[in-house]
């Protein structure tokens, strides 16, 4: 027995590093980024077993050979549909300021849509005047109301969003809902479906999990855009989910969820109707759904500008081949001359983001990171807090927001350009969400989503840097073991 027992022990010491080696080359393959390789390769080192299920589960970023093929499909009409835009607002990137039209170039190129000029914005950070707001458009629509969501929660006044889509469809008005399965899991089980359904309502899961292909495809990548579209001409995005946050996670432990929304009216509403509409495409396979409407938007008129703002929407996620809201994020810092304020509840940013907001703070730029105080995630929470003292030792000022669970997800450079949407500031939303970010080049509006950040930092508390050296080891030692994982969060 003790032989035996000597000779698996003996197999056991010879296979695991061969497993490693093995695992080592095929992530060198498939060229990850160098702090999620050697991630993956300690954790396939330490833990063989967990380490490489986890990797098979979550490691890479396949999309699935089905929803690739749908991209592939929807391509050639989304591309058709850029043009369209490029070719109706010629002058939507000379409207910009010129130390901006850099940006607007980078978003376009990768994968964004063009700036577009003429457009109304109104921001809202109150989430019952914001469900409120959505109601009274969607009993106003004329012909289509579309609805995509991470989260729907039953509850409160969300269910009034519900019964003012069915109002909508008993009227003749053609009502879509797409949300992600897992976000909205709470939904799926309630009597919703059921009930839009049998109004005429179309739904459809987002991300679906099937357990028997996630060799084909990861089961965490999510859909996490946020997008209201009315009769292509209005639109809401930006940070709230479909939820009534006094019946949302109440037993989290970290208040209320607080958030924002702009309402947006012109040719940018038109932008997030495309955004649904290829999305909707590569959920339910109608492919020639979308291209009807891509053909239909060629023979519509241009219509009147119902504001002065140019404003760009950029779709992102793991179906690109660069990480685009990354590289934007990195420019705007990086461009920035007098200050950056931004606001996120999930902060574990990437390498680039991470030395930009240092570089900025000591060239001499006012930076001010707005998070939180408390999170719903201890791992990220504790990640979060690993970046901290580098940040302040660089003249970062970052401040704790008290009132709740800090939702919106904002960064203004200057006063006068702003990037606003559903992109948390960390990897998962920069690499493996489908996200969604409005552009706004203006002065006006920058300065009114300034003023809501100047509100949050009138709830929020400051992080000294002396009192920051003084935690204890324990928790130094917590917040670094969480960072070694922060490449996978």
């Amino acid at each position: 027995m003790v032989w035996a027992f000597a000779t698996d022990s003996t197999w056991l010491y010879l296979i695991h590093p061969i497993i490693v080696l093995l695992f080592a080359l095929r992530i060198i393959w498939v060229r990850r980024p160098p702090g999620v390789a050697l991630a993956w390769i300690l954790i396939v080192t330490i833990m063989p077993v967990v380490g490489i299920c986890s990797y098979l589960l979550i490691g890479e970023r396949p999309t699935g050979r089905t929803r690739k093929q749908h991209m592939e499909a929807i391509k050639p009409a989304y591309e058709a549909m850029t043009a369209l835009f490029d070719a109706r607002f010629p002058d939507g990137t000379s409207r910009i300021e010129p130390h901006f039209q850099s940006m607007a170039k980078l978003a376009e190129h990768h994968g964004g849509m063009p700036p577009l000029p003429g457009n109304e914005l109104s921001l809202f950070s109150d989430a019952q005047t914001i469900l409120h707001g959505m109601i009274r458009d969607i009993d106003a629509a004329r012909y289509r109301c579309d609805i995509e969501f991470y989260i729907w929660n039953p509850g409160g006044t969300a269910d009034d969003v519900g019964e003012a889509l069915i109002r909508a469809a008993q009227r003749g008005i053609a009502c879509r809902v797409l949300l992600d399965e897992l976000g909205s899991a709470a939904f799926w089980k309630s009597h919703w479906p059921d009930r839009l359904r049998a109004a005429g309502i179309q739904l459809v899961k987002a991300c679906a999990i099937h357990p028997l292909r996630l060799q084909f495809g990861r089961a965490d990548l999510r859909l996490h855009r946020k997008i209201v579209a009315i009769d292509q001409h209005i639109a809401w995005t930006g940070s709230l989910n479909l939820v009534d946050p006094a019946f949302f996670k109440q037993d989290a432990g970290v208040g209320e969820w607080v958030d924002a929304m702009a309402r947006v009216v012109g040719p940018v509403a038109c932008a997030l109707t495309t955004v649904f509409e290829s999305d909707w495409a590569v959920e339910s396979g109608n492919i020639d759904g979308f291209r009807r409407f891509i053909d239909q938007m060629h023979d519509t008129p241009v219509p009147p500008p119902t504001g002065n703002l140019t404003v760009q929407a950029v779709p992102s996620g793991p179906s690109y081949k660069v990480a685009n809201m990354s590289h934007i994020l990195l420019s705007a810092v990086l461009d920035a001359r007098e200050e950056v304020v931004l606001t996120t509840p999930y902060f574990v940013p990437d390498d680039a983001l991470f030395q930009a907001l240092q570089t900025a703070a000591c060239r001499g730029v006012d930076v001010t990171l707005i998070v939180p105080q408390r999170v719903d995630s201890k791992l990220v929470r504790y990640a979060s807090r690993s970046y901290m003292g580098d940040l302040l030792a660089a003249g970062v000022k970052i401040q704790q927001f008290t009132g709740g669970l800090l939702h919106t997800k904002s960064l203004v450079v200057d006063r006068r350009f702003t990037i606003f949407g559903s992109v948390n500031l960390d990897m998962r939303s920069l690499r493996l969400n489908y996200e969604i970010t409005l552009m706004i080049y203006d002065a006006v509006f920058s300065r009114q989503v300034r003023e809501l950040q100047t509100h949050y930092l009138e709830r929020s508390v400051p992080v000294d840097a002396t009192g920051w050296q003084d935690r204890p080891l324990l928790e130094r030692l917590k917040e670094n073991a969480a960072q070694l994982m922060a490449p996978l969060l």
